[in-house]
């Protein structure tokens, strides 16, 4: 182990320091423009300079101030979304727009301008139901639906935007300083870091000065918001203070703070405002370092003055004023306006694309460590799960497995035949998946090396060398994934000839890509590197990641010629990752708190797109108690992505290490989940073609139900989860959402109205789970050592009646791996519909056909409330046949087993 490589080492295992990272305080262009606001200088539109053609409407806007000039845009876009851009009308030189995150051009409606008087200018989407209202002076924009204001854009007036200058060595002292927005007199140049920024012993050179952006928009009648991960925060956001802000900037914080506003891994800049009636949605591109302000004024009402007899009372709404602020880029934004959850996370798909489709691997569970030592390591832990009967489909691999940190290597003392390892792993049905991540090893001797540099593949610094910074190599240059043709020749390394020792069951984890620097500015890439088409890392800091689980998606898909899907796990991420995998919460900490955190922040990342998402199992940092790691089994086991991981320094945490009861209990867990698998499954098929979240809490009730303060969360709408996080618990409050539901406890069949929360008595062996009456839940009725060994065993289904007396649910099915699904409709989509005592089997998408000769052997009733006489099944040949069952009054449930229904075929189950 090198030298730098120790130090570095020492350094990740302390608790996070707050002194490696800025405050708001610190960040010199959220000053400048806190500074500048205060003086409400004020942009106007003018609106004689409006032009209009088939995709959107211009107009000019003017700083009164300085009289620069900015161009907006306004777009009408197909499903109810508006998109505003404002823009230097002449910049210097063009400014960075964010590229490839869009799936692709959206579809523009025609905005019709209708009557407005010299001040204000309105545009109609053409089907009337929503209006685009433009005020003059001072600038304001208002989005208006049925007549009510839902966003106002500008109206506090913080329109702010710091046009290009030329190079500060060229420019004359006082030649632009009346352009500039702010006060650049020389005893605040300093301060307010216009050319130069300093933090720590690391001075940020900006070479055509400050840059950032902001706007503001005020959301009526809504006082609660959600999403912009990634934060260590609860899933409603927050109000922030005065020197406070939600800072989306992509950081390696080691043992993140909770509770805390700090950007670690990933951004989002998309946050969604919730409220009876409506759900709304701002999509900020923006890829620079970005911060937002939120400020809730609730609603309040007062009395009039007095006025005859009686008193006149008004009712002000409540809104929500939400600041954005970047660093640089232009203001380009884009306005989701439902009307429903489900508008909206279909509006914003539409933008970014849905979640790709895992392969079923991918959804059971995966054991990791940083690092399982050797080949033989590996084949005894994975004969250990063998010899404790407990299911896992994927063995991972951190860095020690490569030759000296160097990726897409081998080490050959530890992993002398990593394809014959593979092949065991094969024979079990299970895959295996290693780390690669984008900094590269600076060698001579490395071929991967050798060929970017060669190529000139390298970020550069401003010298127009190869970057060079310290990561677990030592020193490393970085790949510049931005680069179209650095992602092409990336994604060539995971052809099998190129990529020696690796197979078809090889996947990848993408880590450290930040990007993470060692001993850089906040432990990452200077500002003024520079990437492909001379953009300086500030404007793209927060989509290098994005472009990195791009390039190796791309890779596994190529690879096989097209025929397989990929899975691709990333640390860092942006708006639209949901594209090409899976995203975790990076390096949590083994401690009740962190388990408890980990719901709020994978509710966030699940309805801002990124469905697949999970957070590491017991914490990577430390050593959990025994009782914190069954619990968090128990967690993660209703949690999207479900993974055991622990850093060097842990101790071996293996599930079977913890003595014979609580294996039995970790045991338990993972086959629950195991046992969930075709559930899952569904709701995945659900998210990558519905962009419908995996994991919520609000969205599928109305908003009066929803209680913010309570760790409960639903899958799809089926399932209802409350995780314990406490020690030592013996009951937990659950919260049981929906006036007009009812709720049944998946174990016990108890059942209770919805709209209470109610007190369970919980055990070490208990997890909380209801299903809501009205669901079919499918399932599997046995669990093999992998999903692989799952595909051919037998079906079950739950159906829990409403207070109606009906259920409904489905089914999705394919090979599970490749993507025929897609290309020639080998799928199956069932539906399973309960009424009138009769319950249907049914094709839900006539489109798909896939040679399944599984059968359902089991289906559970629960609410029925009257013993039948007798049950028969009806075949699609016109054959009844008379069932067996089992009634408990007790639990008003019914049980039919030792049946034989084939699963792709239409039947009926007729209870009389």
């Amino acid at each position: 182990m090198e030298a730098a490589e120790k130090e570095e080492i020492s350094v990740e295992d302390e608790a996070v320091d707050k002194n490696i990272f800025r405050d708001c305080n610190k960040i010199a262009f959220y000053r400048r423009q806190k500074q500048w606001l205060s003086k409400k200088s004020a942009y106007q539109a003018l609106l004689d300079s409006v032009t209009t053609d088939e995709d959107s409407t211009r107009f000019q806007i003017i700083n009164e101030a300085s009289k620069v000039t900015l161009l907006a845009e306004i777009y009408g876009i197909e499903g109810n979304i508006f998109r505003l851009k404002i823009n230097e009308e002449t910049p210097l030189k063009p400014r960075f727009e964010v590229p490839d995150v869009l799936t692709s051009k959206p579809s523009t409606v025609r905005l019709i301008s209708c009557s407005g008087d010299t001040g204000s200018l309105i545009l109609a989407d053409g089907k009337g139901g929503l209006k685009c209202h433009i005020t003059a002076n001072p600038f304001k924009v208002d989005l208006v639906s049925e007549e009510e204001v839902v966003i106002s854009i500008n109206s506090l007036g913080q329109l702010y935007f710091e046009h290009l200058q030329i190079l500060h060595k060229q420019r004359a002292a006082k030649e632009n300083e009346e352009e500039a927005s702010v006060d650049t007199s020389q005893e605040n140049q300093e301060d307010l870091g216009l050319w130069e920024e300093k933090f720590g012993k690391f001075v940020d050179i900006k070479a055509n000065g400050p840059s950032s952006i902001g706007l503001d928009f005020s959301l009526h009648g809504f006082e609660h918001l959600y999403g912009i991960p990634q934060h260590a925060e609860s899933h409603q956001l927050k109000n922030t203070g005065d020197e406070d802000a939600y800072r989306l900037y992509n950081l390696d914080v080691y043992g993140y703070q909770i509770y805390d506003k700090m950007g670690i891994y990933g951004s989002v800049p998309y946050l969604l405002a919730h409220k009876l009636g409506r759900t709304i949605g701002i999509f900020w591109l923006n890829a620079s370092e970005t911060l937002v302000e939120i400020n809730t004024e609730p609603a309040v009402e007062y009395t009039l003055s007095q006025m005859g007899p009686v008193a006149a009372k008004q009712k002000v709404r409540s809104r929500t004023h939400v600041h954005w602020m970047s660093e640089s880029g232009i203001i380009d934004v884009f306005l989701l306006t439902g009307p429903t959850p489900s508008d909206v996370f279909k509006q914003y798909s539409y933008l970014t694309g849905t979640q790709a489709m895992p392969p079923l691997f991918s959804l059971g569970y995966h054991q990791c460590r940083w690092n399982y030592e050797d080949e033989q390591d590996v084949k005894a832990v994975d004969a250990g799960f063998d010899e404790h009967d407990i299911p896992y489909d994927a063995m991972w691999l951190d860095i020690e497995h490569t030759e000296g940190k160097r990726y897409f290597t081998w080490d050959k003392k530890r992993f002398p035949n990593p394809k014959r390892m593979q092949e065991l792993l094969r024979s079990k049905k299970r895959k295996l998946v290693v780390i690669s991540d984008p900094h590269i090893k600076i060698d001579p001797d490395y071929s991967v090396y050798v060929k970017a540099k060669d190529q000139g593949f390298f970020v550069k610094n401003q010298e127009g060398e190869d970057f060079e910074g310290v990561c677990w190599p030592g020193l490393s240059s970085y790949l510049d994934f931005t680069n179209p043709k650095v992602r092409e020749w990336y994604s060539s390394l995971f052809a099998f000839p190129v990529y020696q020792g690796s197979t078809d069951i090889l996947f990848l984890w993408n880590d450290m890509n930040e990007p993470s620097v060692f001993r850089g500015p906040e432990q990452t890439m200077q500002k003024n590197a520079i990437h492909h088409g001379n953009w300086e890392h500030r404007e793209l800091h927060n989509i290098y990641g994005f472009y990195h689980q791009m390039a190796t998606a791309e890779g596994l898909i190529q690879r096989s010629k097209g025929k397989e899907r990929p899975f691709v796990l990333t640390r860092s991420f942006f708006a639209g990752s949901q594209k090409y995998g899976a995203v975790w919460t990076g390096d949590n900490t083994a401690e009740w708190s962190y388990l408890k955190i980990s719901i709020p922040m994978l509710l966030t990342l699940s309805i801002t797109g990124i469905s697949f998402c999970g957070a590491d199992i017991g914490g990577f940092i430390g050593n959990p108690e025994t009782e914190l790691l069954v619990r968090w089994y128990q967690a993660g086991a209703y949690q999207p992505f479900f993974r055991g991981h622990a850093t060097m320094n842990a101790k071996r945490r293996e599930p079977w290490l913890f003595g014979k009861e609580h294996t039995q209990l970790i045991r338990e867990a993972i086959r629950e989940r195991y046992g969930l698998l075709p559930y899952w499954y569904s709701l995945f098929y659900h998210a990558h073609v519905a962009s419908q979240p995996v994991m919520s809490k609000w969205v599928n009730f109305t908003y009066t139900s929803y209680n913010d303060t309570q760790l409960y969360f639903l899958l799809g709408s089926a399932l209802l989860v409350h995780p314990v996080t406490e020690p030592k618990a013996t009951t937990v409050d659950v919260f049981l959402p929906g006036s007009n539901e009812v709720w049944y406890d998946y174990k016990t069949f108890a059942h209770w109205e919805g709209g209470c929360t109610v007190k369970i008595p919980v055990a070490l062996d208990t997890i909380p789970v209801f299903q809501r009456g009205g669901s079919v839940v499918p399932i599997k009725t046995t669990v093999g050592k992998s999903t692989g060994w799952m595909a051919e065993s037998s079906y079950g289904l739950r159906v829990a009646l409403s207070t109606k007396g009906s259920s409904v649910g489905e089914l999705y099915l394919d090979d599970g791996h490749s993507f025929q699904y897609l290309h020639q409709k080998q799928f199956l989509h069932r539906k399973f519909s309960f009424c009138s005592s009769v319950l249907i089997n049914s094709s839900a998408d006539q489109r798909g056909h896939y040679p399944s000769k599984c059968v359902v052997e089991q289906i559970l009733v629960l609410g029925l409330r009257k013993e039948p006489s007798f049950v028969t099944t009806h075949s699609s040949d016109g054959k009844d046949q008379p069932v067996a069952f089992t009634y408990c009054a007790k639990t008003s449930s019914l049980s039919l087993e030792k049946l034989s229904l084939n699963i792709a075929t239409d039947w009926e189950v007729r209870i009389i």
